[in-house]
């Protein structure tokens, strides 16, 4: 049983699942983001300039049955918005990674070589 706990333990201790544990959980909060964005502003502007429009009351009844085909229209648009604004987060982060990217040569910090390390190493033992 011992030999179980420590077998279990070194697995979830592993760099790779605590990676994606945080992961998910960074996720999570930037889904509940995203989700606030869309409902709360970007909805809002498009009933704007669709006068309103919500498909969720679209129904058609069939005897006692009630197929609420506005509910899944509605679905697909909440969907290709929430889409669309992750779209346009994911691309301003890329570009904002390729600005990083593009930074001169000059600003980069050049480790030094192997063999100035060893005689700086070298120089710092002689003097003491």
């Amino acid at each position: 049983m011992k030999g179980f706990i420590a077998e279990f333990k070194a697995f979830a201790m592993k760099g790779n699942v605590i990676d994606l544990a945080v992961a998910v959980i960074i996720g999570a909060a930037f889904g509940k983001i995203v989700s606030s964005l869309v409902a709360n502003i970007i909805t809002p502007i498009i009933e704007l300039i669709m006068g309103g429009t919500d498909f969720s009351d679209l129904a058609y009844v069939v005897g006692d049955a009630e197929i609420t085909y506005g509910v899944f229209i509605q679905s697909i648009i909440d969907f290709t918005v929430v889409a669309f604004v992750i779209f346009l987060v994911v691309k301003g982060i890329n570009s904002f990674k390729k600005k990083e990217e593009a930074k001169p040569e000059a600003e980069k910090v050049v480790p030094p070589a192997e063999e100035v390390t060893l005689l700086r190493e070298i120089r710092d033992t002689l003097q003491k």
